[in-house]
């Protein structure tokens, strides 16, 4: 692949508008959707490809493999991926420590030109790219856009921003001397995503790391390897040098656990469970033998995100923006509604509402463009089941209640709401991931407040009201990091909705913001004593 010298022959490419968010696409227009088709029988010729490791730019094989089928048709293999073990730990280690010796001294400008160059490819395949999220875990045609136009958002965003971050300078310069503030990379990073926004997330965390100067080992989720390996295509089409993003899907308990503990790793940025969150927090605060730093994490978990439907709020638009938010992508995103905390006054009615609402979803194949598709696998399907039948002895069932054999043989769950929940049961305070919402009756909005703010996490939440003392206060006292009035609690968009939570939500890390950059930098203070 591209060297160092062959990549800085590329023109170096600057912003030269403002940043604006990706458009999303309108399906309903017969030219967009014929394009949609044509990506997904372009993807449905490459189903079943097998993937090699790349470290260093070499393609590495293994024994062990991982294969990647479709959550909607498991006898679909979408891909086949070598497993990295810890066998392949320091061979990754060593390409990235390699490559970091010279990427950390690219210009920034030439940095961030590699993300706008990529950027132009996802463009140019935006249909093909939302083919693969529809296969491998099932989006459908407006989620997998959106996923894509995220990814999109974070290499335009990024690009500008580490220029931004370069032009840094000190509030305060000193009589006699000249005084600069500079932002340089950390060193080699692992990055640990997750399968619910494969490309997004997983594209944003390793282009924040490399558009500052860092080179990264990458972890895909098991789940969602073959989206990895082709952003990976992209990124090296766009000129990226070998050894800067080595890509090792693998597992969490060998490889993933052998990387944040080896003393090199200099920081981890990481989106999935509170559970493996907390575990890679641990294991990164333990210094091994060698190490002569303190590791960085930088970790977004989860998330028992709520909305308040005030007795003044509008109901239509509650109704609406909770079934949203509760079912899209089978609620399989960390800012999902999960609970829906309703003033007794017009609670029946919104209940009744809500039961409507739901039946209109239509369940089933996501490349036939269906409202919801599968869960991600056999194992969230199960667990989610489970919860369910949890829900059914704490309340009431309202819609859904089991599996959507209807819709297929894959990983299907019938949007399912069970209405009065107690704020302390289960169903309110464990996060499910999945299309299961969950009602509690409030006695008021201070009730409602204290309902809200009674969880471990903090990550999203929203508030249906006409009363702006109402909505003063919620600005005030509802703690989450990411709070939306008179709207859904999903759907952040780069730029404009800084992403992060609270609490057990994570380190509030903000994603797409304008602060993100500086987690994968370290402020270098020079102060040069100038001669009079």
């Amino acid at each position: 692949m591209a060297t160092l010298l062959e990549t800085a022959a590329h023109a170096i490419l600057t912003p030269t508008t403002p940043f604006a968010n990706e458009p999303l696409t309108d399906f309903t227009k017969e030219e967009n959707a014929r394009a949609m088709r044509e990506g997904l029988e372009k993807v449905r010729a490459e189903l079943g490809r097998e993937y090699e490791l790349i470290i260093g730019g070499e393609q590495v094989k293994t024994k062990d493999k991982i294969k990647s089928v479709s959550p909607s048709d498991p006898s679909i293999v979408v891909g086949i991926h070598q497993k990295a073990g810890a066998e392949h730990v320091e061979p990754a280690m060593a390409a990235a420590l390699a490559a970091f010796a010279s990427w950390r001294k690219v210009p920034v400008e030439e940095r961030a030109s590699l993300l706008l160059r990529t950027s132009e490819i996802l463009k140019k395949r935006k249909y093909e790219f939302s083919a693969w999220l529809v296969y491998e875990v099932g989006k459908n045609w407006a989620e997998a856009d959106a996923d894509i136009a995220e990814t999109i958002d974070f290499c335009e965003f990024y690009a500008r921003e580490a220029l931004r971050l370069n032009e840094a300078t000190t509030p305060v310069q000193m009589p006699g001397e000249h005084d600069m503030l500079r932002y340089i990379p950390l060193g080699v990073g692992a990055v640990i995503p997750p399968w619910n926004f494969p490309c997004a997330i997983m594209a944003g965390m390793t282009m924040a790391s490399i558009v500052c100067g860092n080179t990264v080992i990458l972890k895909p989720s098991s789940d969602s390897p073959t989206i990895a390996a082709k952003f990976i295509e992209a990124l090296r089409e766009a000129g990226l040098p070998d050894g800067v993003v080595n890509f090792c899907p693998g597992s969490g308990a060998t490889f993933g656990n052998a990387v944040v503990e080896h003393p090199r790793t200099r920081f981890i940025a990481f989106t999935g469970s509170k559970e493996v969150g907390l575990d890679i927090h641990q294991r990164a605060a333990v210094p091994r033998k060698g190490q002569i730093w303190i590791k960085r994490t930088i970790l977004e978990m989860g998330g028992k995100d709520s909305i308040i439907v005030d007795a003044d709020g509008d109901l239509d638009a509650a109704v609406e923006g909770v079934v949203q938010a509760a079912f899209g992508f089978s609620g399989q995103k960390c800012s999902a509604c999960s609970r829906a905390i309703v003033d007794e006054k017009v609670y029946d009615v919104f209940v009744a509402r809500v039961k409507e609402r739901v039946a209109k979803i239509k369940v089933g194949d996501p490349a036939a463009n269906a409202n919801m598709g599968p869960v991600v696998n056999e194992g969230a399907m199960k667990s989610i089941l489970d919860y369910i039948e949890v829900g059914k002895k704490e309340g009431r069932l309202i819609s859904g209640g089991g599996r959507d054999a209807a819709a297929g043989g894959g990983y299907f769950v019938q949007p399912t709401v069970i209405a009065d929940i107690a704020p302390n049961a289960r169903l309110a305070q464990e996060e499910i991931f999945g299309p299961v919402l969950a009602i509690i009756k409030s006695k008021g909005f201070e009730d409602a407040l204290a309902i809200a703010n009674n969880t471990e996490f903090g990550l999203t939440g929203a508030i249906y009201t006409t009363s702006a003392e109402k909505l003063e206060r919620a600005r005030e006292d509802f703690h989450v990091g990411n709070l939306y009035l008179n709207r859904k609690c999903t759907g952040a968009m780069v730029g404009a909705h800084p992403f992060g939570g609270f609490n057990m939500s994570g380190t509030d890390s903000k994603a797409g913001g304008p602060d993100y950059l500086l987690l994968f930098t370290q402020g270098k203070s020079i102060a040069e004593k100038v001669s009079r």
